[in-house]
């Protein structure tokens, strides 16, 4: 192993003084103001810093250099040059040979040398002539781009030069994350959203190294994921949304197409389709799932817990089977989630039965379930997972059965919570969730359960209140920033002093992206475009 990475670490030497000989003339130095790479607006935070106060030039004079035959590699490296011509309209080489004039390079390696074997760690080593991101993995190395990206200025030194600088702080970084998994659920059952919405809100999580996206695919409004084997479920359960708009869904290409893009970005989809409640959509579909004794109709409220499926019913499992069988086999990630909340109309010994029976399925499926704290009452595997919402006692009961837990709070991680009582959208059912109260709690900690129990955080964005991008942006930006480094900075690096300067200089990033954040009167925001008083006024 030692043996293999010197060989690799040569190799790059080798490109790097072929590349620096064969420049054809000589550029003067370039003298940059110190820096503190320790000072910079990181979001997350990373595990280390340590600056040396010098700067790397990036020009039309750097190429990027991956690990030769790591083709996930050069993938990393396109995607940056991609992000960095989108930034700052500069074209940057990736693995050409010792292109003309080049006199800096990024080298993105694969190493087997780091202390940290986690797959998503990573160090950058910044000087003025190199910036070389060492990780175990191609996902690590896809994060430390991210963290590249934020230190890249808006702005050139001197607009006005023939030779524009983009000067990033020197040093080193050592990062890794606290949590494996860190994710954002978002409903599109109440309202439906476009594959290029979910496009969107994927590009902008994971530039905050978000790695998981929950999609609330069913419920009682709206059913969105096409099943072939079932096709009134999209037929009739899709037409209908909360507020009485068209709905929609995705056909089984457009759910493959938004798992590849996410793919991509080393973020896993995990599909949810809620039950034994929650289950209206379905049942008005194919009445004969239906458990409540009444007749199915299709639903265009908010109220929640009066539908039910039949617990008792063979070809109600059959019908699930179905269902897991055709998103399993289109989702490559190993999570499936059953929902299981607010089943209120179902009997406690029915939604027991109805829980540990639904989880063999999963499991006959290749995935671990996932349901909300509820399913903890049932006698299920270990191996599935409870996502803590509401109850304490659910958690604890998780905790005693071996289980891993999802934590997301409703009181501190619910994104469509409203901020004040002057939120434009957003409920309050669970509590009023200011950008302080979003950052200001300790997953690690939360409730006294044991950290090795907590597999990750995750924060929901529930629809009932909003109808398209722009709504949806309002309520989780810039909340969701602050749920980012909860689960991946470590305790000691979280402060909300420093963590509210380095969010208000997300600014530019947000506006870029034309992201329609709540730009929040707690923040002294950058340059951003939007004043607290314009955004009420609208």
């Amino acid at each position: 192993m030692l043996k293999s990475t010197l060989i690799k670490t040569f190799s790059f030497l080798f490109i790097l003084i072929h590349v620096l000989a064969c420049q054809e003339e000589k550029k003067k130095p370039i003298n940059f103001p110190p820096t503190n790479l320790a000072q910079e607006s990181f979001m997350p935070k990373p595990l280390k810093i340590i600056p040396t106060h010098s700067a790397f030039a990036l020009d039309r004079y750097t190429a990027i250099f991956t690990s030769e035959n790591e083709s996930e590699y050069e993938k990393v490296g396109q995607f940056l040059a991609k992000k960095i011509k989108a930034k700052i309209d500069v074209e940057i080489p990736v693995n050409s040979d010792a292109p003309e004039g080049t006199q800096r390079v990024i080298y993105i390696n694969r190493s087997d040398s780091l202390e940290m074997e986690s797959p998503e760690a990573y160090e950058l080593y910044i000087t003025q002539d190199t910036v070389i991101l060492n990780s175990n993995t191609a996902e690590g190395a896809f994060r430390g781009i991210q963290t590249l990206r934020q230190i890249i200025p808006e702005a050139s030194n001197d607009t006005l030069a023939e030779q524009r600088i983009w000067p990033i702080p020197s040093g080193k970084i050592i990062d890794n994350p606290n949590f494996a998994y860190r994710g954002s659920m978002l409903d599109v059952a109440r309202h439906f959203f476009s594959v290029e919405d979910v496009k969107k809100y994927i590009d902008l999580l994971a530039y905050y190294k978000i790695n998981v996206l929950h999609l609330h695919l069913t419920d009682d409004q709206g059913w969105r994921i096409e099943i072939k084997s079932w096709p009134k479920l999209t037929e009739i359960g899709g037409s209908t949304e909360v507020g009485g708009e068209a709905g929609g869904f995705f056909t089984q290409e457009d759910y493959k197409e938004i798992v590849a893009y996410a793919a991509e970005r080393y973020m896993t989809i995990i599909p949810e389709v809620d039950m034994p409640g929650h289950t209206n959509a379905a049942s008005v579909s194919y009445p004969f799932l239906n458990g409540n004794g009444k007749t199915p109709k299709l639903y265009e409220g908010t109220h929640v817990g009066f539908s039910t499926f039949n617990t008792r019913k063979d070809t109600v499992y059959a019908f699930i089977d179905d269902v897991v069988r055709e998103i399993s086999a289109i989702t490559p990630g190993p999570y499936f989630h059953i929902g299981g909340d607010e089943s209120h109309v179902t009997k406690k010994r029915d939604y027991i039965y109805f829980v540990e029976r639904v989880e063999k399925i999963v499991q006959k499926h290749g995935k671990r379930m996932i349901g909300w704290d509820e399913v903890a009452t049932a006698d299920i595997d270990s191996t599935s997972i409870a996502q803590w919402w509401a109850s304490e006692e659910n958690a604890k009961k998780a905790v005693e059965k071996g289980m891993q837990l999802i934590v997301s709070p409703a009181k501190k991680a619910y994104l469509d919570m409203q901020y004040d009582t002057l939120s434009k959208h957003g409920l309050h059912w669970a509590a009023y969730i200011p950008v302080d109260t979003a950052y200001v709690w300790n997953p690690d900690t939360y409730g006294g359960i044991p950290k090795e129990n907590i597999l990750g955080v995750e924060a929901p964005l529930w629809s009932e209140t909003i109808s398209n991008i722009d709504e949806l942006e309002y309520l989780a930006f810039p909340r969701v920033l602050g749920y980012s480094e909860l689960s991946w900075s470590t305790e000691e690096n979280r402060d909300w002093e420093d963590y509210k300067v380095r969010l208000a200089n997300q600014a530019p990033f947000l506006d870029r992206m034309d992201v329609k954040y709540y730009p929040s009167p707690l923040i002294d925001w950058k340059k951003s475009k939007y004043t607290y008083e314009e955004i009420e006024k609208d």
